[in-house]
């Protein structure tokens, strides 16, 4: 699997990522994935799982992405600024 992560978002309508672990959640409107950094959050409509391998850490999704948010292990990124 890779070391690097990349996460790639389509005219709102596809997104893709590499150096996913794992998927911890999923619906309609938002998917939670795992990678070495932390947790994705990808919220939206009409999301559906296209593609994902666990042995090489590729994902791939369709539907109306509305937003993407991160969560670092070990705290937030502030915290970790102002410890």
């Amino acid at each position: 699997m890779e070391e690097g992560h990349n996460l790639s978002i389509e005219q709102c309508k596809r997104i893709t990522a590499t150096a996913i672990t794992g998927v911890d959640a999923f619906s309609d409107r938002q998917i939670t994935l795992s990678y070495a950094g932390g947790k994705i959050l990808v919220s939206g409509s009409g999301m559906k799982i296209v593609n994902f391998s666990k042995t090489s850490g590729a994902f791939s999704a369709t539907g109306s992405v509305t937003g993407v948010k991160y969560s670092q292990k070990g705290g937030t990124f502030r915290q970790k600024l102002f410890k």
